[in-house]
């Protein structure tokens, strides 16, 4: 049993890129302005697009699931959102986002059976991934799947992703990390750019008073660098993540698992040679590679 957190992690990277490509594609922009959205800024349609399975959440709920954003940036727009279109409307929109972004980044670089069973692939683990305490992943998995399989392959990564980050919040929750210092201990254990989370939300003063809070618990050093206890501590939270991403992929098991990241490396790669994600990912992933890492 103990083998299958590796497998998580490299599906992780391997479903990431497919799953967030919604957020940064032109197709999903062009959808997001026709139903109404300010698209100057990616929030409102972001915001939009992962809160819409919740329901007409208000700002105090979307806090609590994505835990790193401020909540007064939060505020800014939930509920404002709703009024702009109500979540059924977004869903549908979300969807054709979806359809238009994936259908460019495939085209022809899988054929339909291989699209096929990537996406019956894909859905296996998502079925088995288990929700409870997982809001985000359970409210994905419980909209209706399509007939196509490339919308199947998306949703199956979304639950997959969302099944992950919930079990990310878990394990900060059980380090003790605030939402402010898990992104300051992130950015200076150098996993990701600190100035790639100014659109988190969070003030200067902010930042500054949770690097003093992780000081006096012996994260940081007097340099401002991270500290030995830092690494350890940060290396645990993400040990402790694969743990308990590793349901999924256990009940899909080893070949299979194998099989779905050859028929996704196509895929993976048309993400990147879009250039749709950013150039530093906040998520510790590097954007350049492809496949295992």
């Amino acid at each position: 049993m103990s083998d299958y957190p590796p497998v998580a992690r490299r599906m992780w990277h391997q479903l990431e890129p497919l799953h967030a490509a919604l957020y940064f594609a032109p197709e999903a922009r062009q959808v997001a302005s026709d139903l109404g959205f300010d698209v100057s800024s990616r929030w409102p349609s972001y915001f939009a697009w992962r809160t819409a399975p919740l329901g007409a959440a208000g700002p105090e709920l979307v806090a609590a699931t994505f835990y790193s954003f401020s909540p007064r940036m939060i505020a800014r727009y939930v509920p404002r959102i709703w009024t702009t279109a109500e979540p059924a409307k977004v869903l549908d929109a979300r969807l054709l986002a979806v359809d238009r972004t994936l259908t460019t980044l495939i085209g022809d670089r899988l054929t339909t059976a291989q699209l096929t069973e990537a996406a019956r692939l894909a859905r296996q683990a998502a079925e088995n991934a288990g929700t409870a305490a997982r809001p985000l992943a359970a409210a994905n998995r419980d909209l209706p799947w399509s007939d196509s399989p490339h919308l199947v392959l998306w949703q199956a990564a979304t639950v997959l992703r969302e099944h992950r980050g919930d079990g990310h919040l878990a394990a900060l929750l059980t380090c003790g990390l605030d939402p402010c210092e898990a992104l300051v201990s992130f950015a200076a254990i150098g996993a990701a750019p600190g100035a790639g989370f100014a659109g988190r939300g969070w003030s200067a003063q902010e930042w500054s008073d949770a690097r003093h809070r992780l000081a006096a618990r012996g994260w940081i050093a007097p340099d401002g660098s991270a500290t030995e206890r830092a690494h350890k501590e940060r290396e645990e939270i993400e040990r402790m993540t694969d743990r308990l991403a590793a349901g999924p992929w256990r009940a899909l098991g080893h070949s299979r698992a194998e099989r779905l990241a050859q028929l996704l490396q196509p895929v993976l790669g048309a993400v990147f040679e879009a250039g749709y994600l950013p150039r530093h990912s906040t998520l510790g992933i590097g954007a350049v590679k492809v496949g295992y890492p």
